[in-house]
């Protein structure tokens, strides 16, 4: 049993060579290439090269060997990775979570997880600290979208820097005038043929990957072995600390600005991270300590080794002129072919963050293919990548070399870790309950030396670095103006939701007739009537004799099991035939079409009402006093009751810059559950179940002529206006910015998949 599951790992670490490490082994193409660019130059007395690699084998060691492969993996979320697991993780164990609609029923969920040790004074003081002030709820969001932009602009980064580079080495064979006019069209050509074959998935191809950067990982080795031997064997003597201070030293200013090119020796070490779910954290630690790590430090010691004897090369250094002339053309085309793996890792990453984004309300909808139906997670999203490809070759063209790609990757690079270090510092503290003093030297070791790199891109601001910082303001603006406006518009559905009573109240007496079929409201409450409901009713007097009011929401996990999806409930009476369905899904789930969705939906409200009816016989043996809104189950394999007494919890709106939303409130479950099975032919003995079989039966029946009838899909058709006296940036977020957004990304109906002869649509006025 163990030697299977080593296998496992093995076979799962030799996996991951081509989906997590393809971006972070072909660095070797341009680190030395981008560090030489203009800064420093590459003297007799060979300090310059010494200390640049003693930076990078410093710079490899710690962040991605120290930071990530021995600290950051272990903090995962269910076995996920990334900006958002680690914000999830946060949001679990601190109330500092935006989501509007969030319940206490959420923390039932077996991927809830949450560690309860003894409770700590420094813990308790700062998990108060935030939950207090609302601003730093605001605040953290900020820093998880700014981590996010910065690996949307990695994204179109990262193919233009790793196809030119690879390209780039034709200069060897061609003169500077053909040059020229070849490596250009030619990374464009790959680039493009690289973004439309994003629509296949990659795991059509998937399986070539981890051959493809393996053979370079041992070719790049193999020849950095032969550098060192035939060069310099001393050279090992360069990964001296000593050497990193002698280069300072040196080159002052000139050196500290250089750091921004070395910095580009770990683009892709967050992958590691972000991947995590894919794989497992065994295996990338494998994977990485044993062959990736190695490897690369052989190829930039066996580079180093050969510029060290060659200094008539100064003007030209690259990882090509190192490569011996009888192999120049197969590593040549191996590294075009490990540049192309690379870059597919960071543009599906791409994908996956943006999937990640709308999920939690942060990002316009937009069209998400899943390519594959038996490898989760891998997705396509139509109108982002044909966005990166136009952007990916604008930059391609209108840089031209590798000196401003790498400034500009660089410090997106740079930005992404360190808002890693800056989360991961609160997750010590707050849910791994370590002492406030560990988190503070993580964040000042690790955050000193992300700073000092962050530091030189920055001073190349002007030669590239403008980019990525332009790229994430836009995307910024863009997920906070849609985030904002949409809890915005949760709280006026929140302020203008309806009571039960006046839904109990229509009928014949009032013109109100039901009529056949299943009638879908969706809304983003979790519970009372929406005011588009009200809307449909005054201008058509008539709703469906099954109802369904349906909440699909996310919840901070990564993933919602199945069976734990559906919370049931009724929404009056029995004989009203109305219900509450609260739909759950994690960050990373697969949403459900609507074909699938509509009959899972009819099944699990078949099981609830027999659930229902089964426990209202007992409580009828036992004299129990119901409520007109019953309690919620959550209905799959095993029932959850959850019993209800309602107490008011305030809305945490983490906005400072907008009105207080203390006067808001929600009817918040205080849920206490109980896990029960139920299965109604048993109960056919008792003498009270004789009497409610006949009523189950007609409530079945109900519901299947219903479904028979017609499913209808009622949802609102917005239009949100800023308030009068709002102030001048809150009406063009609100006003243009917003509902630009809205007519020109998919709409709820279109996301849903709902046919267009099913669809309801209600106009709906939001003033926030």
């Amino acid at each position: 049993m163990q030697k299977e599951s080593w296998r496992s790992v093995l076979l799962l670490a030799y996996q991951s060579l081509g989906v997590v490490y393809g971006d972070l082994s072909i660095s070797p193409l341009y680190v030395f290439k981008s560090t030489f660019a203009a800064d420093i130059r590459h003297s007799e007395t060979n300090e310059e090269i010494y200390g640049v690699l003693s930076f990078v084998f410093w710079t490899l060691t710690l962040l991605p060997l120290l930071k990530y492969v021995f600290i950051v993996l272990r903090a995962d979320d269910n076995g996920e990775g990334g900006t958002f697991a680690l914000y999830s993780l946060i949001c679990r164990h601190v109330k500092v979570s935006l989501l509007p609609n969030r319940q206490v029923a959420d923390e039932a969920l077996s991927t809830y997880k949450l560690e309860h040790p003894p409770e700590k004074i420094h813990a308790s003081c700062v998990k108060r600290y935030l939950e207090k002030h609302k601003w730093l709820h605001t605040a953290l969001l900020i820093l998880v979208l700014l981590g996010t932009c910065m690996v949307i602009g990695d994204g179109l980064l990262t193919p233009a820097i790793s196809v030119f580079s690879a390209v780039s080495g034709l200069e060897m064979n061609m003169s500077k005038e053909h040059h020229q006019y070849a490596v250009i069209p030619i990374s464009c050509f790959i680039l493009v043929c690289l973004f439309s074959l994003q629509h296949f998935g990659t795991h059509r191809v998937g399986f070539v990957f981890a051959p493809i950067v393996l053979t370079w990982l041992l070719c790049i080795s193999g020849i950095g072995l032969y550098n060192i031997i035939q060069w310099n064997p001393q050279v090992y003597k360069a990964l001296s600390p000593k050497y990193m201070f002698m280069f300072l030293r040196k080159t002052r200013v000139s050196g500290w600005m250089s750091l921004g090119g070395i910095l580009l020796c770990i683009t892709g070490a967050e992958a590691m991270f972000a991947d995590l779910g894919h794989f497992n954290y065994a295996a990338i630690q494998i994977a990485f300590s044993f062959l990736v790590y190695p490897a690369l430090i052989l190829a930039y010691m066996g580079q180093a080794a050969y510029l060290s004897q060659h200094h008539n090369y100064a003007h030209a250094i690259g990882f090509y002129v190192s490569v011996p002339k009888c192999v120049h053309w197969p590593v040549l085309m191996i590294a075009i072919l490990a540049s192309v793996v690379g870059s597919q890792a960071i543009i599906s990453g791409t994908f996956s963050i943006i999937n990640q984004s709308q999920s939690l309300g942060c990002f316009p909808r937009v069209k998400v293919i899943h390519t594959s139906d038996k490898i989760h997670g891998q997705i396509y999203i139509p109108e982002i990548n044909w966005m990166l490809m136009i952007l990916c070759i604008a930059v391609t063209i209108g840089f031209r070399d590798v000196k401003h790609l790498g400034n500009a990757s660089g410090l997106a690079v740079m930005a992404v870790m360190l808002v890693t270090t800056c989360l991961m510092t609160l997750v010590i503290v707050l849910c791994w309950h370590k002492p406030p003093f560990l988190a503070l030297m993580f964040l000042l070791f690790f955050g000193s030396i992300e700073l000092l790199y962050f530091s030189a891109s920055l001073t190349k601001f002007r030669e590239g670095a403008w980019l990525p910082i332009l790229l994430s303001l836009f995307f910024m603006i863009i997920m906070f103006v849609w985030h904002y406006t949409t809890i915005k518009k949760y709280e006026f559905d929140l302020q203008n939701k309806v009571s039960l009573d006046w839904l109990l109240a229509l009928g014949p007496s009032l013109g109100i007739s039901r009529v056949p079929g299943i009638g879908l409201v969706f809304t983003d409450l979790t519970s009372g009537i929406p005011a588009n409901f009200s809307r449909f009713v005054t201008n058509l007097p008539a709703f469906h004799r099954v109802l369904v009011f349906v909440c699909v929401k996310s919840v901070p996990v990564p993933f919602v099991p199945a069976a734990e999806r559906y919370l049931v409930g009724r929404v009056g009476p029995v004989d009203h035939r109305s219900y509450r369905c609260i739909v759950r899904y994690g960050y990373r789930d697969v949403h459900q079409d609507v074909d699938s969705f509509e009959t899972e939906l009819v099944s699990k409200l078949g099981d609830f009402i027999r659930y229902d009816w089964h426990k209202r016989t007992q409580e009828e043996e036992e004299d129990t006093v119901r409520s007109n809104e019953s309690r919620l189950a959550v209905i799959g394999t095993v029932a959850y009751e959850i019993e209800e007494s309602l107490q008011p919890e305030s809305v945490s709106i983490g906005f400072t810059t907008v009105e207080s939303m203390e006067e808001v409130i929600e009817m918040e479950p205080r849920a206490t559950i109980r896990r029960v099975r139920f299965a109604v032919e048993e109960e056919s003995s008792s003498s009270s179940w004789g009497e409610a079989e006949a009523e189950l039966r007609s409530e079945l029946s109900d519901l299947v002529a219903a479904q028979e009838a017609g499913t209808a899909f009622i949802l609102g058709h917005s239009h949100v206006k800023a308030k009068q006296g709002s102030s001048v940036m809150k009406r063009l977020a609100v006003n243009f910015g917003y509902n630009f957004l809205r007519r020109n990304c998919r709409g709820p109906d279109v996301a849903l998949k709902v046919p267009p002869v099913s669809l309801l649509e209600v106009g709906m006025v939001y003033v926030v």
